[in-house]
């Protein structure tokens, strides 16, 4: 039961992440929140495009930087 619990929760968060992406598009941390999402949920194909935008947005997002590289280390 715990695990579908936290399955549901992630997928709401994804659905808030989402919507903060259609509005502030331009907002590197909106990207970086998705992103986190996606991977915590297995989504790493998603995680890392949302990572990308966030970089690409906010080049001096170390964090998104570093969690990029790690996640494409790993595909």
């Amino acid at each position: 039961m715990r695990t579908f619990h936290q399955a549901a929760r992630r997928q709401d968060a994804i659905s808030v992440f989402r919507r903060n992406v259609e509005e502030y598009p331009k907002s590197a941390n909106v990207y970086d929140s998705l992103a986190e999402a996606y991977m915590k949920a297995g989504q790493n194909d998603l995680a890392i495009q949302n990572y990308e935008m966030s970089v690409q947005l906010d080049p001096k997002n170390q964090h998104a930087a570093d969690t990029l590289k790690k996640l494409k280390e790993t595909k």
